[in-house]
């Protein structure tokens, strides 16, 4: 087995992130890793593990050193580098434009403010299955042009996709791998059989517009379009569904930030920034050594696994002041939670967009926002994914001004 090239006095196992309240809470452990071994070798993962803002932002920001390609059968734009990443990207980017994005905020509020109006005057919700989870099912089976039958179906194969593993077992690990073949399988079957509607019938939705692009003479084959969909089915819906149940659960752990936001509404958008440093949806990166390169006094050889850990990057205070505090008007915020360089979420904007609208309307409609003092928060296994299986709010309904 690899040996590290250097032994720490005070290496502290990756499996101290695994216990519940580690998951639901584990900036501690990540300070504690980025200060004791900011770049080590785990012998039991054979991974490396990248732990400060400068050694991640330079992973990130450096694809020919660090390959996003762990899977050269597939081509999507999370397992692909350039120049093939840039033309993938650029089509896609024909369909999915800024000004596209914002044209859907009247349809976001129109949806949010659905799911949220049945629950008013019980003035409780459970936020993830009533809001959090449905709005970005909805909105990306809407863009893709899946029909409203098949959007429970959709989250179920969401969640199989960044499910992780029950515990450290090889049983588990290959029970994990199994579900996952199959859930790719029904998913590729699934959105071949749109695809070739589409090629007979185009409608005014993103699959019809993904193959109709071209840049240069050149289209997305159906595999490319196949793959981006999954790729946008996990990144836009379970990214999204944990920017804003996280963001909601900071409301609640810091209640002085729901009137602070209320009287300074233009501040929802940096709050928005401010979770996604605080509490990243992704917290960890996986990335490819392609040549021997050293980091921060660690020997990496060619071929091993990079582990970029984004949720300690975006704590580190020599990046951040007052890196363990919620500054809702945080600026500059150069956090990584959508990641950096060429792999920058392309969805990031839609993301963003989702979680405003949804905070202004929650601070518009509601007040006194706190967890359900019988709730016992469940986190979500996986070890790359921050967030909770259910979050239980109370609140007061607010009048009318």
């Amino acid at each position: 087995m690899k040996q590290a090239p250097r032994k720490y006095a005070n290496y502290i196992p990756i499996r101290e992130l695994h216990g519940k309240e580690r998951q639901l809470s584990p900036f501690q452990v990540y300070a504690e890793l980025r200060e004791n071994t900011p770049v080590r070798y785990d012998e039991h993962r054979e991974c490396w593990d990248v732990f400060r803002y400068e050694d991640v932002h330079y992973v990130l920001k450096n694809p020919k050193l660090f390959s996003s390609e762990r899977n050269r059968a597939s081509s999507s734009l999370l397992t692909t580098d350039p120049p093939k990443h840039k033309q993938l990207r650029d089509l896609v980017n024909q369909a999915f434009t800024p000004k596209a994005i914002e044209a859907l905020a009247p349809r976001i509020q129109e949806i949010t403010d659905e799911l949220l109006a049945p629950h008013l005057s019980g003035e409780k919700m459970n936020l993830i299955d009533d809001l959090a989870a449905p709005l970005p099912v909805i909105v990306i089976a809407e863009l893709i042009g899946v029909p409203a039958s098949d959007r429970r179906e959709f989250k179920v194969w969401s969640d199989v996709l960044v499910k992780g593993a029950r515990d450290d077992s090889e049983q588990a690990f290959q029970e994990l791998t199994d579900e996952k073949r199959q859930n790719i399988q029904e998913l590729y079957a699934y959105f071949t059989e749109i695809l070739e509607q589409r090629r007979l019938e185009p409608k005014d939705d993103l699959v019809s517009l993904l193959l109709a692009a071209e840049i240069e003479g050149q289209k997305l084959t159906v595999e490319e379009v196949v793959n981006f969909c999954i790729l946008l089915l996990v990144a836009g819906n379970e990214t999204t569904t944990n920017l804003i149940a996280n963001a909601v659960r900071i409301l609640s752990e810091q209640p002085e930030l729901q009137n602070e936001l209320r009287e300074h509404p233009d501040r929802v958008a940096s709050a928005v920034e401010e979770t996604l440093r605080y509490y990243p949806p992704i917290v960890a990166i996986g990335r490819v050594a392609r040549e021997t390169v050293e980091l921060n006094g660690q020997t990496i050889q060619a071929g091993d696994q990079v582990i970029s850990w984004v949720g300690a990057a975006n704590r580190d205070p020599a990046q951040f002041e007052r890196a363990d505090n919620f500054v809702s008007d945080r600026k500059p915020n150069r956090h990584l939670g959508f990641g950096f360089g060429i792999h920058f979420c392309l969805g990031a904007p839609l993301a963003r967009l989702e979680a405003r609208v949804v905070l202004r309307t929650l601070l518009q409609r509601v007040e006194h926002i706190k967890l359900a003092p019988e709730a016992e928060l469940e986190p979500i296994q996986s070890a790359f994914v921050f967030g909770v299986k259910e979050y239980p709010i109370q609140f007061n309904e607010r009048q009318a001004e």
